[in-house]
């Protein structure tokens, strides 16, 4: 076995055992648009040149740097050569996939605790054979903390459409799902009650 392919068989392995929580912190951080400026020393090891401020001050400067290299070896950044020699990375094609399946993981629905008195309900109608994507999809709802209204169905309480649309446009399932933005359901006071909107 020559050495290309040795380290392409060593690059799949470590894609296959997944990302560390500092390797997955990079990825979106840098999805997010911060920079992050790097030289390579002459034994190929990625070094961090200026001090980490803000979103990276609590990532060790050595966690950062071991992290950066295992996601370059795994091609999910890439390094642009800037005039002074440094290099500024950036998420990869397979990085930006990669980093958009942990903010949807990590996303979150943010309200003011103010009930508009409307229903947030989702239908989607995804194949048999897109059985994986509708899989994740379901569980993104349930993770954003939406019920089961009915099959292939979720209701929530408040205002919800942009993670929606995030995660519609993610998994690229557009034309299998619909939103409705509903004044009033027949059995709302169960709903009232199972959200916790007594108080309401």
């Amino acid at each position: 076995m020559d050495t290309t392919e040795r380290n392409r068989k060593i690059r799949l392995r470590k894609q296959k055992r997944g990302l560390g929580g500092v390797q997955r912190k990079i990825l979106l951080l840098l999805a997010g648009g911060v920079a992050l400026s790097c030289s390579r020393s002459p034994g190929q090891q990625w070094k961090i040149i200026k001090d980490m401020y803000g979103d990276w001050h609590d990532i060790k400067r050595q966690a950062a740097e071991r992290a950066i290299d295992a996601l370059y070896e795994s091609r999910l950044v890439e390094a642009k050569e800037n005039a002074d020699g440094t290099h500024t990375l950036v998420l990869s094609e397979n990085g930006k996939k990669r980093s958009l399946t942990y903010r949807m993981y990590h996303m979150k629905i943010k309200h003011s605790g103010i009930w508009s008195k409307k229903w947030w309900i989702v239908l989607y109608d995804i194949p048999e054979d897109e059985r994986v994507v509708r899989d994740a999809f379901r569980d993104h709802l349930k993770r954003l903390g939406f019920r089961k209204l009915q099959h292939s169905a979720g209701i929530y309480p408040f205002e919800c459409g942009n993670e929606i649309d995030f995660i519609v446009e993610a998994l690229d399932i557009r034309k299998y799902v619909r939103l409705i933005i509903a004044e009033h359901i027949d059995n709302e006071e169960h709903w009232k009650y199972i959200f916790k909107l007594d108080q309401f």
